[in-house]
């Protein structure tokens, strides 16, 4: 993979660049954070973009790598609305190119533990995810500097930011609920905290995320047979403890306690480029939708 990257954000300076330089198979080509990025997308010998910039011109900039033949792992969340992402995916299809999302939790290993554990749980009744942390750009926003992490106008927001977190895990596990509600604490036009509910029918997800107050991160399926409780935010399932009533087993796993959350879906992302792997790609675009689809309708509930 020969790599360019489009932003210069902390997801990139303490998160990619951490790290990179350590995956076999991943060259890094390129930093562009400004007007500039656009003649990145010129450069033959890049044929992969990390599209790491404000959310609002996910769908802008991606648009634009995939019409210059570049295969695309683009930051989540994806697009602002649904029908973005859409257009993208067949966009994607039609010049032959790998559009992916990148989402920490959907490829750390111990996302792809706790799905194998979940028909231990037995039938599921209940379903609660909270990631909630106080930003530092709140207090901006309340003397009213309003940085692109509350930008209404830039899909700023918890819901964008932090709850997309816990929607992925839910999408990845049980798919499109039946309906969705979203329930904002609304301040300038954006949602600085929210709880989102999701409708499975013969059980319900609770989704909260802020970043205007801040509590314990956790995710908790629970049922009839025992609960699955990950241990911090829904992002990256560091850690998953168990009960299990049947065999009375207690007990906890972590694969990989000291990797970087964002290393393990890189690693994925090269694999898939090098092996030309289709079928994931499909796959991830699949689960990519759900989530979008979901997102669109909570800010449509919230008049987001």
């Amino acid at each position: 993979m020969k790599l360019g990257i489009a932003g210069a954000g902390m997801i990139v300076v303490q998160g990619l660049l951490e790290f990179v330089h350590d995956i076999e198979g991943i060259e890094l080509l390129g930093i562009c954070a400004t007007k500039r990025s656009e003649e990145m997308l010129k450069l033959d010998e890049i044929d992969t973009v990390y599209v790491a910039i404000n959310n609002h011109l996910h769908y802008e900039f991606s648009k634009k790598a995939i019409l210059a033949g570049k295969h695309v792992i683009c930051e989540k969340p994806f697009t602002v609305h649904v029908d973005e992402l859409k257009e993208l995916i067949a966009l994607a299809k039609q010049h032959n190119v790998m559009l992916l999302e990148a989402i920490t939790n959907q490829y750390y290993p111990n996302y792809l533990e706790l799905k194998k554990q979940l028909s231990r749980v037995g039938s599921i009744h209940v379903v609660s995810c909270n990631y909630s942390q106080y930003s530092s750009r709140y207090d901006a926003f309340k003397r009213g500097e309003v940085l692109p992490a509350f930008n209404a106008d830039m899909a700023g927001g918890a819901l964008m930011d932090l709850n997309v977190y816990n929607v992925h895990f839910n999408a990845g596990l049980f798919g499109m609920p039946k309906d969705v509600q979203y329930f904002a604490n609304i301040e300038k036009r954006v949602d600085t905290s929210g709880i989102l509910i999701l409708d499975y029918g013969s059980f319900k997800s609770v989704c909260i995320a802020a970043k205007d107050c801040a509590g314990p991160s956790q995710a908790v399926i629970e049922g009839e047979n025992g609960y699955l409780e990950v241990e911090g935010s829904a992002s990256v399932c560091s850690a998953v403890a168990y009960t299990y009533r049947d065999t009375k087993e207690e007990g906890r796993f972590n694969s990989h306690p000291d990797v970087h959350r964002m290393k393990f879906e890189f690693i994925e992302f090269e694999r898939i480029v090098r092996e030309k792997d289709w079928k994931r790609v499909e796959e991830g675009q699949q689960e990519s939708l759900i989530v979008m689809e979901i997102i669109t309708r909570a800010r449509e509930k919230a008049g987001l």
